[in-house]
């Protein structure tokens, strides 16, 4: 039996198989296959071009299947759903699996590079440290909304939150002392967990060449550079740092008919959590930028001037990341801009 083509849609325990030959006919069709017998079905099959949604698990799949010499091709689920409904097929896992199988051969596609253990083990770190991000953000929110239902409004500064809710905490009356005094000792210990984390990230970057040539660029922070490390590597996947950008979700979407370029807001595809680090980033640059003469920060004032302040730093994350990508590609040769 000879596979040219396998399309692998992804489950906890019940996967489908779908494989085509060299005249891209059916040539193994599994509806059903146990997750206790996916390995040893795939070292069966001669070396060929396997295809899956990047998905929970997709990256350790796609790590034991390279195993046994076949390669390996990750896909934003987005972008296989088209070749399904194309089909005129029906939602089940059979034919997500067909259409997966026939998105991974097309020559415009899109992949998703995989990831080894070690970077997926310190995109661990970043998701932790960004959870409890989020659990204090929740934490410092509910304080202020049981505050004022006794009538005390506190700004939205977190340090402002903390410093009068301890300043009220005494005159709170029975169980609203109890309460608030709980969610500030909660507060507390998130933000030595995050102080942590923060420790763990900045060790990860202090310790990886690439991230450290990334930190050189005005912007890009510890956390910055070791995420986009951890996310995309050596940056191989992207062709160029315009694609790196977009797959960011840092260009404008377009909406060009007749001959007229229109664009619009920017897509915002892609990894959120990149996109609002390089973000934040490219506010601290535009913010200071006044008070330096560097041609980035020139340029930056320019471009907020002609388009105003969000647009600048969309412009200046986007000049990042592209800069960021041509670090990873070219290693040591990289210049950083003066």
């Amino acid at each position: 039996m000879t596979i040219l083509t396998l399309g692998i849609d992804l489950a906890k325990n019940v996967f489908a198989v779908h494989g085509v030959d060299e005249a891209g006919k059916p040539a193994l069709v599994r509806p059903e296959v146990r997750r206790n017998k996916l390995v040893e079905l795939i070292a069966s099959l001669p070396p060929c071009l396997i295809g899956m949604e990047a998905c929970s698990g997709a990256h350790h799949w796609a790590r034991e299947f390279e195993k046994f010499g076949h390669k390996v091709r990750l896909m934003a689920p987005k972008f296989v759903a088209p070749y399904r409904i194309a089909g005129k097929r029906g939602k089940n896992d059979a034919n997500d699996a067909a259409a997966i199988c026939e998105a991974v051969t097309r020559p415009q596609m899109r992949f998703v590079p995989v990831k080894s253990i070690e970077q997926q083990a310190e995109l661990f770190v970043h998701r932790a440290r960004q959870g409890f991000v989020q659990e204090r953000t929740a934490v410092i929110n509910r304080i202020r909304g049981l505050l004022s239902e006794l009538g005390i409004v506190l700004a939205l500064q977190p340090t402002t939150v903390r410093r009068e809710a301890h300043k009220v905490l005494e005159d709170l009356p029975g169980w609203c002392n109890v309460v608030i005094g709980d969610l500030l000792g909660e507060l507390t210990r998130l933000d030595g967990r995050i102080a942590e984390y923060d420790t763990h990230v900045r060790h990860m970057a202090q310790h990886d060449d690439k991230a450290r040539r990334l930190m050189q660029l005005a912007g890009i922070g510890a956390t910055t550079a070791s995420a986009i490390v951890a996310s995309v590597g050596n940056g191989l996947e992207f062709k160029s740092s315009s694609q790196f950008s977009a797959w960011l979700g840092l260009t404008p979407g377009q909406h060009s008919s007749g001959g007229k370029a229109r664009l619009g807001r920017i897509t915002k595809a892609g990894d959120s959590y990149l996109r609002t680090l390089l973000i934040l980033g490219a506010r601290t640059v535009l913010n200071v930028a006044a008070s330096k003469s560097d041609p980035v920060s020139r340029w930056a004032i320019k471009v907020q001037d002609r388009r105003g302040y969000w647009r600048a730093v969309v412009a200046i994350a986007s000049k990042n990341a592209r800069m960021c990508w041509a670090a990873l590609r070219m290693g040591e040769a990289f210049k950083v801009p003066a």
